[in-house]
């Protein structure tokens, strides 16, 4: 047995550590100035105990070998090069379901800065709140993360790339650009080959689905979208007859209207299904065929050339008996970009929605364990250096998942290798390090320099900045010309 592979054997076990060897090789050759702070930092992150508290906090780790002073120096003044990650990241093999499908999700987090008036790029990030009615928009920094996911009980997602939102952006032609760019980067290190079944992309609704539909039209994807349940849709014409008198005039365009807050108005359903699930009881999937929303020359397609677009997709509604710790189990309508109605393509697109929620267990890793938003940056750009340590560290964690030693708490129960949660990956990784390689050079010797002088008052005035976008109706109608081609 390999001494790296404890849980495992053999050549898995040899093929996983050269796989992690090789990620912290090509990690370090991402960074460019201050490349062994950074290195350090990351390593600091991995192996300090328990949640990561403070940024300064991380300097007493034994990993990390320099003071400070270079701590702050290399988040402020280092480079990483992001462009070069996101593509080892997508280098790396990518989990699949449903016997070998690529599932994506995308989902945002905001960093949450409300008493920091000097950091620019700030945004109202959208934060849930404990009772009903209780969501707030507080300032911050909001990221935007792609992420493949894996199938089961898990809270393993594969990041492979993150942009942090501008207050300029428009919210979808920014997630059109960042999913063409992943899915360029899958086709090109040979994840997905012509004859392939598309890409999955789960979103939730926040996210214009049909509107992405229309811009990745040409890429080998399947969109599923979740969407309000106050929408309302419409349904495909029917087919004018081929022989006798049929309606006089010009085509009808659209068919009959579905209100989704009325029952008395969905018309019959397609397909319907009920599978048994072990957490939600039964669950039980309508589907309607060649649903759309109805356009309106304004917004994204204020400026569109000609008639605006019939976008259909399948619309599913599921319900399911009931939800952990909560009394009602509200059903939750989802739009899917294809039309095949089939029991099994109306099972596979829910399944796969409900794996999304994967993602917001990475988030809580980040923030609780990994301490994503407990420094306090000035800048956004030092805001993304740390971003990237924090995806290269929780890459490593992913990475060593069959590798380290399950280290439990005696009140905590055993769980095979396979099972092991990020955190208790993490909880083993300082043992694991001493097995693997160690890019980072040794610090050299040097003296801290003389800082402010004594008594001397800081005299110029940090600028402070607003809150909100900055995005005009004029510059939303060029960013969607530009995402649709």
């Amino acid at each position: 047995m390999n001494s790296l592979d404890p849980a495992g054997g053999g050549d898995q076990g040899l093929a996983t550590a050269d796989r992690l060897r090789d990620f912290r090789g090509e990690w370090y050759q991402c960074l460019g100035r201050r490349a062994d702070e950074l290195f350090e930092l990351t390593e600091a992150l991995l192996c300090a105990e328990g949640p990561v508290q403070s940024l300064v906090g991380l300097c007493l780790t034994p990993e990390h070998r320099r003071g400070h002073g270079a701590l702050y120096d290399a988040l402020n003044c280092g480079t990483v090069d992001a462009d070069r990650l996101r593509g080892k990241l997508t280098a790396l093999p990518p989990p699949r379901m449903f016997g070998g499908r690529i599932v994506l999700a995308v989902d945002s987090s905001g960093w949450l800065r409300p008493d920091a008036p000097t950091c620019p790029d700030r945004l109202f990030c959208h934060v849930y709140g404990r009772g009903r009615d209780a969501d707030q928009r507080i300032p911050g920094w909001p990221y935007q993360v792609v992420a493949a996911l894996e199938s089961g009980p898990t809270s393993w997602t594969a990041i492979l790339d993150a942009v942090r939102l501008h207050p300029a952006d428009d919210a979808t032609a920014v997630t059109a650009v960042q999913l063409r760019a992943v899915v360029g980067r899958l086709r090109a290190a040979g994840h997905w080959r012509v004859g392939d079944p598309p890409i999955m992309v789960v979103l939730d609704s926040g996210y214009d689905v049909t509107r992405l539909a229309f811009v990745l039209a040409d890429l080998p994807v399947h969109l599923i979208g979740r969407i309000r349940a106050d929408r309302v849709l419409l349904a495909a014409t029917p087919a004018r007859p081929v022989n006798g008198p049929g309606p006089m005039g010009r085509p009808r365009r659209h068919g009959a209207v579905m209100t989704l807050a009325d029952p008395a108005s969905w018309p019959a359903p397609t397909t319907q299904t009920h599978t048994a699930t072990a957490r939600y009881g039964t669950a039980e999937a309508t589907a309607w065929a060649r649903m759309h929303p109805r356009l309106a020359h304004r917004g994204p397609w204020a400026d569109h050339p000609g008639t605006l677009p019939i976008i259909e997709g399948i619309l599913i509604r599921l319900a399911v008996e009931h939800l952990p710790g909560r009394r009602e189990a509200k059903p939750v309508w989802l739009w899917s970009s294809i039309t095949d109605t089939d029991t099994e393509q109306v099972t596979r697109c829910w399944q796969a929605y409900l794996r999304r929620f994967d993602l917001e267990h990475t988030f809580r890793l980040w923030k609780q364990t990994l301490g994503w938003t407990a420094p306090k940056i000035r800048s956004p750009q030092a805001a993304d250096r740390w971003t990237w340590l924090v995806i290269a560290a929780h890459t490593q964690l992913r990475l060593a998942r069959h590798l380290a030693v399950d280290l439990r708490r005696p009140w905590e129960r055993p769980l095979p290798p396979e099972r092991l949660t990020p955190a208790r990956v993490r909880r083993g990784f300082r043992h694991l390090r001493a097995k693997i390689n160690q890019p980072a050079h040794a610090p050299k010797p040097c003296h801290p320099g003389p800082g402010r002088p004594p008594g001397v008052r800081n005299r110029h005035r940090a600028t402070r900045y607003d809150v909100g976008k900055t995005i005009t109706r004029a510059t939303a109608a060029t960013s969607a010309q530009q995402i649709s081609g």
